[in-house]
């Protein structure tokens, strides 16, 4: 068995030779990361990348997507699939604003 530091150092140096330049690792606003996320169950990154672009375009902030219709959210969404996510998504930020 690999001992845990070690391991950890090896993942870590693995990481920083192989990893790949994604939009949502360039921000540190959690509304941002949380789409991605969002965004990133069950569809492959190739997938994600434009539609994250397109969606942080059109709905920059928590606030600008609690405020859009169901009806825009879900046409945005078009092409990711699992349209409850969107849903989920918009509720999420409505909470938010909430606050």
């Amino acid at each position: 068995m690999i001992p845990y530091g070690r391991f950890k150092r090896s993942l870590i140096l693995w990481f920083r030779k192989n990893k790949r330049d994604l939009p949502w690792r360039r921000t540190t606003d959690p509304y941002k990361i949380l789409c991605s996320e969002i965004m990133l169950q069950q569809t492959v990154i190739t997938t994600v990348i434009p539609f994250y672009e397109r969606w942080i375009t059109r709905f920059p902030d928590s606030r600008t997507l609690a405020r859009a219709s169901e009806t825009t959210v879900l046409r945005m969404w078009e092409g990711l699939g699992y349209y409850r996510r969107a849903r989920n998504l918009r509720l999420a930020a409505k909470q938010i604003q909430s606050v």
